[in-house]
């Protein structure tokens, strides 16, 4: 994300699977639309009910597109940020605009179920992760926080003295 982008959190529904595709360059990119509805309170029936539904069309790309494959499926409740763009495109002639996200980070909605989160094996070169300017930042030395590389990482085990613990 940069400065001057519209950052957008959606939380809704997913309306379908999300659909996995490759580019020919070897690129993963997934596609998927989130389904959104507030709720609002009936004056006349004093009952809660679904309002305005937005349907907010989704993409994703590299190692995310091929996580949200694997994970998510239609009917899941998630929560999804990103940087919202417009995109232009034309059909018979007539110019069209839509409205998508570009997500950034994804994950399901714990507020009406669980989750098991298994970290996902790293390979080939990665972009930088915010956690890793702590990791060389003079961050806490000592056994826990070691990762393979050597690098502090708060995150990769439990914290000094304890064995369940995390180090906070």
């Amino acid at each position: 994300m940069s400065i001057g982008d519209t950052n957008l959190t959606v939380i809704g529904n997913l309306t379908k699977d999300p659909e996995l595709k490759w580019l020919p360059s070897g690129v993963a990119v997934v596609s998927f639309t989130i389904a959104s509805s507030r709720r609002v309170r009936d004056n006349e029936s004093g009952e809660w009910k679904d309002g305005d539904t937005i349907f907010m069309r989704c993409s994703a790309w590299r190692h995310i597109a091929e996580h949200i494959g694997d994970t998510l499926s239609q009917g899941m409740r998630v929560v999804a940020y990103g940087r919202l763009k417009q995109r232009d495109y034309e059909v018979d002639g007539d110019r069209r605009t839509i409205m998508e996200l570009d997500v950034e980070e994804i994950g399901p909605s714990l507020k009406y179920a669980t989750a098991k989160v298994n970290k996902a094996a790293r390979s080939g070169p990665q972009p930088p992760h915010p956690a890793d300017a702590y990791a060389t930042s003079g961050a806490p030395s000592g056994e826990w926080g070691k990762t393979q590389s050597g690098a502090n990482d708060p995150w990769s085990s439990a914290g000094p003295g304890s064995q369940d613990e995390p180090p906070f």
